[in-house]
Formats: structure tokens, C-alpha cells, sequence
């Protein structure tokens, strides 16, 4: 059985999965989808036709749904979609995607958004991605899995984050960062590899090494860095890690590549790593 607070407004049409916990002053739309072991706390507001997975957890005054902020958008029907089990802090934020675009925007499993971060309109969020407090991201950003962004960092409409990258607190990013990249600064720029984040998702040590040396020659600025993707692909043909980066690079992209400063070669140790 569901538990649904008095003082909650559920509206007519609404879809409420089993052992859902809805507390007081929460507002549930007409169109909006609630699975099953969903947690709503306080005060929560789920607008439009937003699609919440079960097992999720929403704290006080987070508003999931809302009208996208893009004056292109001309009240047609776009969605939103949570998966399971995320964790939405306080004052958290999540749009609807745009009717002159992708029209949805999709949060994947397993995700934690701290207190006040929000999420702009037609963005594609991976799995297990944390976004500390205070992250903000524009329209049509893409993040892959296993990422995590740092207190008050933002990031431009458009930019492409890789899977398993790590972005430093107050960064500011505005071109796409490759996967396992870490980025600091403002305006952010690559200052090395996420090895601690290779090594927690089970990476092996010769595909660590792989990685950083296709780094440094995809970023040693001799080539354009499309170019230079094609000399690192041939140079590890058989290394899954490589190919996935340089999959990354070859993709179109209407953003440039986050890059190390002109005036310093790209830094790739790391103090945990004694090879």
C-alpha cells in the first residue's frame, strides 16, 4: 500500500506505483508517472509528463518537470524520464526536454543529485553520475556514465562529458571533455586522467597505461586533434580503452575539446599509482 500524506495533491490521472511515500505538501501533475518505492518527502513538485523510476528518493522543494528555459519551446508536449533508485537533494531542478528538439530529457539509474543542481532541458545523463551541490548544466549536454562533477561547477549547453571523467569543483566547462578526462579551472581545462575513477570501476593496469600515452599524443598539438585520433587508433589496435576514446573524438561534436593550457604539457600521474 502507497502512503500519501493528507496535505498532498495528487492530481486526476496521475499513475502511483506500489509502496509509494508521498509527504505533506507535495504536488503530483495529471501526467506525471510515479514507480514503485518511490520516496517523495516534503513538499515536492512533479510537473508535467515526467516519468520517475522506482526506488528514487526526493528531499523537500526539488521540482522535477518543469517547462523547459529556451524561448524555442512552444508549449508542445516533451517529457522527462528519471531512472531507478536516484537520490534528488534539496532544491534540486530537472526540466522537460523541447518540442524543436530532442523533446525528452533522460536521467539515468542509480544517479545522486546534491542540494540545488539542476539539470537544463534536452540533456542525456548516464548511470551512477553524481552531481555535487550547486551543478549547473545547459540544454543538450551529454554526460556518460560513472561521472562526477564537482560544487559549483558549470557546464555549457552543448558539451559532451565522457564516461568515467572526473570535473573539479567551480569549473567551468564549455567544450566536450573525453571519457576518463579530468577537468579543472575556469574555464576548465584537461589536466589529466580520472586514475582513481579507473581504478574503482576495475580497469586494468595495461589499459591505464594505454590510455595515458593515447592522451598525450592525441593532446601533443603537432596534429589537429582529429587527425592525431587516427594515429592513436593505429598505434593501440587492440586496446578496448583507446578505441572507446578515440570513438569519442571521430564523433560529431558542436563544441571544441577540452585541452591542457598552451603553456604546459598534460599532466597524467597520479600519487595512488606506483607503476
Amino acid at each position: 500500500m502507497s502512503r500519501i500524506h493528507q496535505t498532498a495533491i495528487i492530481e486526476q490521472g496521475a499513475t502511483i506505483g506500489d509502496r509509494v511515500s508521498v509527504g505533506p505538501f507535495c504536488h503530483i501533475g495529471s501526467e506525471a508517472v510515479i514507480g514503485d518505492d518511490v520516496e517523495l518527502l516534503s513538499q515536492v513538485v512533479v510537473m508535467g509528463p515526467t516519468t520517475l523510476a522506482s526506488g528514487s528518493k526526493v528531499y523537500p522543494n526539488a521540482v522535477l518537470g518543469g517547462d523547459p528555459q529556451n524561448t524555442k519551446h512552444k508549449g508542445g508536449y516533451t517529457t522527462l524520464v528519471i531512472g531507478k533508485n536516484c537520490v534528488i537533494r534539496e532544491g534540486v531542478t530537472m526540466h522537460r526536454g523541447t518540442d524543436g528538439s530532442r523533446g525528452i530529457t533522460t536521467i539515468g539509474d542509480n544517479c545522486m543529485f546534491l542540494a540545488y543542481s539542476h539539470v537544463a532541458h534536452d540533456c542525456v545523463i548516464g548511470d551512477n553520475v553524481t552531481f555535487s551541490n550547486n551543478v549547473m548544466i545547459g540544454g543538450h549536454v551529454t554526460i556518460g556514465n560513472n561521472v562526477i562533477i564537482g560544487g559549483g561547477a558549470g557546464i555549457h549547453q552543448f558539451v559532451r562529458v565522457g564516461h568515467h571523467a572526473f570535473i573539479g569543483g567551480l569549473a567551468a566547462l564549455a567544450s566536450d571533455l573525453v571519457p576518463y578526462g579530468m577537468a579543472i579551472g575556469n574555464h576548465a581545462y584537461l589536466h589529466g586522467l580520472n586514475i582513481v575513477g579507473m581504478k574503482r570501476s576495475g580497469m586494468a593496469r595495461p589499459e591505464i597505461h594505454n590510455l595515458r600515452h593515447a592522451v598525450r599524443m592525441l593532446f601533443d598539438r603537432t596534429k589537429p586533434i582529429k587527425n592525431r585520433a587516427e594515429d592513436v587508433r593505429l598505434a593501440f589496435p587492440d586496446s578496448p580503452a583507446v578505441t572507446d576514446l578515440v570513438g569519442f573524438i571521430t564523433t560529431d561534436t558542436k563544441r571544441a575539446y577540452c585541452t591542457p593550457p598552451l603553456d604546459s604539457a598534460i599532466e597524467i600521474s597520479d600519487s595512488d599509482d606506483n607503476s
